[in-house]
This record gives structure tokens, C-alpha cells and sequence, in this order.
């Protein structure tokens, strides 16, 4: 029998998260989000200058003020590409009580289109799973909105 040495290789994961500044958005954490229109009135200037369309998701303290958001998904003219370990990953690490989801849609048609109602069911039902319930989805749309919750889509 022959002597082998048998070596084993360790990897290491490192995770590097980029860091954008908003400075308009500096004041954030100061805002209490009570409802869509908030949401909506909040962030309808970042939404605005989109040419395309994103996907953003901001986290909620047990008081529903915004510790923070993430831009998930920039997508093309009419759709993003959303999934639920990117949605969440952040949410878990920031602490946070429950998320607001948005988006825009650039040809500021504010009905929620099949794609829509369908992704925001399983980012529901994931959500449930780790205990991060979605507080509302607004789909930004020019001057104007529309709230999954108030639709009662969720």
C-alpha cells in the first residue's frame, strides 16, 4: 500500500455589495410610510427619471420608516427581471420588519400587467416563508399610481 497525501482545497466566499449615493434621498429614514400615496410621493422623483423599467424595494422598521432601498432590476422599455433571493437578500441583512415593493412603468399605463400580479404573488408567498411580509407594490406611472393593496391584488 503506497502512502498518499490527499490535499483538500478551501473556499472562501467573500460577497462585495456596491454602494450608490443618493444624496436627494439623504433624509429617507426620516420618512414614515403610512400608505401608497407616501411611497409614491417619495420616491416618484427617482422613479421619474428612468428610461427604462426598474424595480426597487425599499426596507420598513417595525414603525414603517425606510431604513433603506435597492434598486433589484433595471430592465429594458417594458420589463425587469425580478427574483425573490434578490428581493430578500438585503431585507434579511438590513433587519427590517417588512419591504414595499416598486416599479415603473415607462409608458405610464398604470395597469398591472399578468408578469406583475404574477411575480408579486411569489414575492408574497417567499415572503411569508422569512417572515418579511410585503407591506404594499406600487407600480409608478407618470403622475400616477397604482397600490396592489388598495387594488386588493395582495
Amino acid at each position: 500500500m503506497s502512502d498518499r497525501t490527499v490535499k483538500f482545497k478551501t473556499l472562501v466566499w467573500k460577497f462585495k455589495d456596491t454602494k450608490i449615493e443618493y444624496p436627494e434621498y439623504s433624509q429617507i429614514p426620516t420618512k414614515k410610510v403610512t400608505s401608497p400615496q407616501d411611497f409614491f410621493e417619495l420616491f416618484k422623483p427617482l422613479m421619474a427619471e428612468q428610461p427604462g423599467e426598474v424595480f426597487l424595494v425599499a426596507w420598513l422598521s417595525t414603525s414603517n420608516r425606510v431604513q433603506g432601498f435597492d434598486i433589484i432590476s433595471s430592465g429594458n422599455l417594458n420589463s425587469s427581471i425580478v427574483h425573490p433571493r434578490e428581493v430578500f437578500r438585503r431585507a434579511v441583512v438590513a433587519n427590517c420588519a417588512s419591504i414595499i415593493l416598486g416599479h415603473n412603468h415607462p409608458s405610464e399605463n398604470s395597469e398591472p400587467s399578468t408578469e406583475d400580479v404574477n411575480i408579486t404573488k411569489k414575492l408574497v408567498e417567499a415572503g411569508k416563508i422569512l417572515d418579511i411580509p410585503i407591506f404594499d407594490h406600487v407600480i409608478f406611472a407618470g403622475d400616477t399610481y397604482t397600490s396592489f393593496v388598495e387594488r386588493r391584488i395582495i
